[in-house]
């Protein structure tokens, strides 16, 4: 049967209809890809300068913890390189409780659990051999904090001495648990460190 002039026109309305649709969802989804397109480069931009932002912080901070360790190794360095021929050979099997040796008094503050300080220091084995220390060639590496992260023979062994002070820990092995195991560290063996306790950063920047 044939279609009137109405009918065809009324098709050709709604094919226009749809064809007007479709190609209107089409640059819907390009405009909307196009947004979010935008949006991420804008998300990575704002990273890009976050992220070299701390990347520049993070520079200038290592810059001043350089400057502070080449002032603290100059101010240092004699002194405690005077302890660096200590370290010889102990019998273990006397290790039975933590001992501490003064060496100096120090004049500062006395160290608790919860005293903030730094510390230059030599580590040995019952055998005397040094498994790591401050001391690196004609300088001083950067001291470390002391506190949070340090063997408890360490922590318990620096308590009561003051800052300024330098001192002779001998570990026993059950309290010289923590290091990483290596040729020079056996697990459960006793240990000798000397110490010496610095200010904490804030006091010597001030």
């Amino acid at each position: 049967m044939a279609t009137s002039k109405a009918q065809r026109i009324g098709i050709i309305v709604i094919a226009v209809v749809m064809a007007v649709g479709t190609i209107g969802s089409f640059f819907i989804m390009i405009l909307a890809n196009s947004n979010q397109v935008a949006d991420q480069q804008k998300q990575q931009e704002e990273y890009n300068k976050q992220l070299e932002d701390y990347q520049k912080q993070m520079a200038e901070a290592e810059k001043v913890q350089k400057e502070e360790a080449t002032k603290l190794s100059a101010q240092y360095y004699d002194e405690f390189k005077q302890y660096e021929g200590l370290p010889e050979a102990f019998d273990a099997s006397k290790v039975k409780s933590l001992v501490k040796d003064d060496l100096k008094q120090g004049d500062g503050k006395e160290i608790s659990a919860d005293t903030p300080y730094r510390a230059y220091y030599i580590g040995w084995n019952s055998e005397g051999k040094v498994f790591d220390g401050s001391i690196e060639g004609a300088s001083l590496k950067a001291p470390i904090e002391g506190g949070a992260g340090l063997i408890e023979g360490w922590t318990q062994g620096v308590q009561g001495m003051k800052i300024g002070g330098a001192r002779v820990i001998t570990i026993p092995g059950d309290l010289a648990k923590g290091l990483t195991p290596s040729a020079d560290i056996k697990e459960g063996a006793p240990l000798k460190f000397v110490i010496m306790a610095l200010p904490p950063a804030a006091e010597t920047q001030s």
